[in-house]
Formats: structure tokens, C-alpha cells, sequence
């Protein structure tokens, strides 16, 4: 929970859509980052506030997530009426919290930008959730896989890999990059004629997804397209394992098939926040957010790209959360 809620946060989110936006805008970005967070620092009563108020706001985007994925919510009506509730569900928590939307967004900027503040947020959130501060990981709570190399192969998905922030799984890695590029495309659409607000979201946005081309943001520094091309080819290598049982052989092509699709649709996302970076008018950029936005809640949901009424692991369609199922399937005993 508490690495969820901090890759939500503003960290270095100026900075990243500083790597490769235009001078003039970056000096457009610096002042507008300038005017945000002004000189108040806030007090513990502050961070305690906007802590509670950000654990709420995961835990709606997470249950609206696993709603978005339920056979039934699958037509474009469902999934625009979900949308709207969520929307509706963060302004009242945004309301009963006491804040404004522009106030929250300052709120979580100042946490992100100065250290000193975080780790006081950090703390906070830990209290509230239990969860493990930023960067831990608790060890011993992995997931059960098969004996041999088929399990090997599948742990380094699920549970450990050596090149991943903390060595987590391929796919967990992967879905926190999907949720910190989902949640910045969203609040690029907040504010559609301020050029400089869009273009500070894009930047994290395509941190998340590949950290080669934006090197600092909130995201891992991972990147969910690497991360789920190497959930495709390590579940793949299980399934071509000696040893390797039938279930887990049949599945490996549905999460392989959907760990694709997703990496395939970082891609398209990086083109369109490329754009929103190179846009010279709010107008521009704010049709191109947010197609943005609709495409990076399809990292993880998925999309009905044949239009039947739902989406299933198949080239394509499938998103994360088709990925995360499989592996479920794979592994029931």
C-alpha cells in the first residue's frame, strides 16, 4: 500500500517532463512548479491529513480497478459510468478531507519535492496501513510456486527478479509502473487549458513506462514495458521447462499474450505523451490527454477490442489484470 501511495505522489514530476520538453517550456514548467508549491511547509497536522486523504483515494481507484475488470462492467457505458464514479468518489473524499483539488495537488507536490516531508508522510502512511516504508519489502511472503526450473522461471515473475527495485517480481514491478502512469495521465485531465499543468504529467507518465527516455519521476525507474516484455518471456521459459505440469504450460500463453498486449500498449501511450510535451497550445494538448488517459487505464484493465462485451488475455485486449489472473489460474493448486 504504501509503495502504491507514494508512486502516486508529484516526485520529481517537474524534473521528468524537464528531461525532454523544449527550453521555453521547461522554463514555462519551472515557474508554473514555482507558483505550486510556493513557501509553506506543511505541519505534521497537514501530512497527516493529506495521508489519510491519499490511502482513501487508493483504495477507490483499486476497488474501481477490480470493478472495471468484472465480466459485466466491459461495454463502453459501464466503464464511463465507473469512471464517473470514481471521479465523483475522490471529490468527496477530496471534500470530507477538507481540501480543494488545487490544495491536494500542492499538498502532495510539497510532500514529494522535500525530503524532510516525505519521510513524515512515509511514516504516516505506514501507521494508517501497515504497510513496509518505500523501498522495503517483506521478505518471506512470497508467492508459492512449483519445484524446479518451471517455478523458478514463474517466481521471478511473482516474487523475486535481480534487476528490479528491491528485486520484487516482474510483475508487481509491472503493475505499480501501470498504476503511477494511469494515475498522472488522469490528473493531466484536471486541468485542460493550463498547457504547463499537462505537460508536468506527461513527463511522469512516460517515466513510468520507460525510464530511458524520462530518467527521473515517482515511477520504480524500471519501467513497465521492460518489466512486462520480461513477464512474457520468463513465463514462457517456465512453460518450456522440463517438468513443467499442463496447467502451467496452457496459461502461459494467456499471460504471455496479455503481458504483451500491455507493453505493446505503453508504447502507443509514450507516442501520446511525447505529444502532449511538444504541444505549443493548451487546445492541443488537452485532445491529446485525454486519449491518454483512456489508454493508460487500459494498462491494467485491459479493452474489448473486438467489441463481444469483454476482455479477455487474447492479442489485443488483455491488460495486467488478465496477466495477475492467469497467474492465479497458472498456480491454483
Amino acid at each position: 500500500m504504501t509503495r502504491r501511495l507514494v508512486w502516486g505522489l508529484w516526485c520529481g514530476a517537474s524534473a521528468a517532463a524537464l528531461a525532454i520538453a523544449p527550453a521555453s517550456a521547461a522554463a514555462q514548467q519551472q515557474s508554473a512548479a514555482t507558483a505550486m508549491t510556493g513557501t509553506t511547509v506543511l505541519s505534521r497536522d497537514d501530512i497527516m491529513a493529506l495521508a489519510r486523504i491519499q490511502v482513501a483515494i487508493t483504495v477507490a481507484h483499486d476497488s474501481s480497478n477490480a470493478r472495471r475488470a468484472k465480466s459485466g462492467n466491459k461495454t463502453a457505458k459501464a466503464q464511463a459510468q465507473l469512471q464517473d464514479s470514481l471521479r465523483s468518489q475522490i471529490a468527496d473524499i477530496l471534500h470530507h478531507g477538507g481540501l480543494t483539488d488545487a490544495e491536494y495537488q500542492r499538498r502532495t507536490y510539497l510532500v514529494s519535492s522535500d525530503s524532510a516531508t516525505r519521510r513524515v508522510f512515509d511514516s504516516v502512511v505506514v501507521a494508517l496501513t501497515g504497510a513496509p516504508l518505500p523501498g522495503g519489502i517483506l521478505r518471506g511472503m512470497t508467492v508459492p510456486v512449483p519445484p524446479g526450473p518451471a517455478g523458478m522461471h514463474i517466481g521471478h515473475v511473482v516474487n523475486e527478479f535481480r534487476d528490479t527495485p528491491q528485486t520484487q517480481g516482474l510483475l508487481p514491478t509491472a503493475l505499480g509502473e501501470a498504476r503511477v502512469a494511469a494515475q498522472h495521465a488522469q490528473l493531466a485531465t484536471r486541468q485542460p487549458t493550463n498547457l504547463e499543468y499537462m505537460k508536468t504529467h506527461a513527463g511522469p507518465v512516460i517515466h513510468a513506462l520507460d525510464p530511458t527516455i524520462v530518467t527521473m519521476g515517482p515511477g520504480l525507474g524500471y519501467g513497465l514495458k521492460k518489466s512486462a516484455n520480461l513477464v512474457a518471456n520468463h513465463i514462457e521459459l517456465a512453460a518450456l521447462s522440463q517438468g513443467a505440469s499442463q496447467q502451467v504450460v496452457m496459461h502461459s500463453k494467456h499471460v504471455a499474450t496479455a503481458a504483451r498486449s500491455a507493453a505493446a500498449r505503453a508504447d502507443q501511450l509514450l507516442a501520446l505523451a511525447q505529444k502532449v510535451l511538444a504541444a505549443t497550445s493548451a487546445a492541443d494538448a488537452a485532445a491529446i490527454v485525454s486519449q491518454m488517459a483512456s489508454l493508460a487505464d487500459q494498462l491494467m484493465a485491459g479493452v474489448d477490442a473486438n467489441g463481444d462485451g469483454r476482455i479477455t488475455w487474447e492479442q489485443g485486449e488483455g491488460g495486467l489484470q488478465q496477466v495477475d489472473e492467469h497467474v492465479k489460474l497458472m498456480l491454483k493448486p
